[in-house]
């Protein structure tokens, strides 16, 4: 276990706050739709305005802080009414997703937010939340002294591929007991989060193993709450993946 434990603010009398981040600085070169995917139109919407619009509907969350690439342009044009006392933007987002949180925390900083609130990390494109998933993450880690993240067990035979191989081909069949899937919103202390990013980040082969936020508590010896998500809370990244979230939501009541 690190030297760098977690403080339990709950038990000081401390009320803390729930902050959202939304690393939106992303190019989406995997899904193939010529840009930026949190832009493309997902039943008739931006992608990131259904992720947008899930976070707004929990009465938890103070406020929810976007985070765009110096650049961005697009946003503000497709999302004119965004920006409010609820919602955040910050264009100070880096090359990678751990840069692009790590830039928001300062901004939540910025703002006012304090070491024992709580920052709730989400994807903008895992389009399909919906805010009972993040209230069911903020109820099992509120009084939790490290936090967590949304998570599934591991249903699929896991396969690892022989590497270079062309096809790809089979080398190993990989135990899938005890694995989970890591979703979003993964929820941490702004004073537990930040310093475990810049801490990854100070160390190139570290930093190259920093996914998610869990990844960063983790690197300091912390073990996360894995709080049950669910399957619809996929992450959208292929191109088929777009014509499933469209489907998903169209059947939303």
């Amino acid at each position: 276990m690190s030297d760098a434990m977690p403080l339990n603010f709950a038990a000081h009398g401390f009320q803390p706050q729930c902050f959202a981040l939304v690393p939106c600085a992303g190019v989406g070169e995997r899904a193939g739709v010529g840009g930026p995917k949190q832009y493309h139109p997902v039943a008739g919407r931006p992608m990131v305005a259904h992720t947008l619009a899930a976070l707004a509907a929990v009465p938890r969350l103070s406020a929810t802080l976007v985070v765009l690439s110096p650049g961005d342009e697009a946003f503000a044009r497709l999302l004119p009414h965004f920006e409010g006392e609820r919602g955040w933007v910050t264009r100070t987002g880096g090359a990678t997703r751990a840069h692009s949180v790590a830039a928001g925390l300062d901004e939540l900083v910025a703002r006012g937010a304090q070491p024992h609130d709580w920052v709730l990390v989400h994807d903008a494109a895992r389009c399909l939340l919906q805010p009972a998933w993040v209230q069911r993450l903020i109820d099992a880690c509120d009084h939790d002294e490290v936090g967590g993240l949304l998570a599934l067990p591991l249903a699929d035979t896991l396969k690892e591929a022989v590497p270079g191989s062309s096809p790809a081909r089979v080398q190993a069949t990989v135990s899938r007991a005890g694995k989970w899937a890591a979703q979003t919103p993964q929820m941490f202390r702004i004073g537990l989060l930040r310093p475990a990013l810049l801490t990854a980040l100070a160390d190139e082969d570290t930093a190259a193993g920093i996914t998610d936020e869990a990844s960063a508590i983790e690197h300091l010896g912390h073990a996360p709450q894995l709080v049950p998500g669910d399957w619809a809370n996929f992450k959208v990244t292929w191109p088929g993946d777009f014509a499933l979230a469209e489907r998903l939501l169209q059947l939303q009541p």
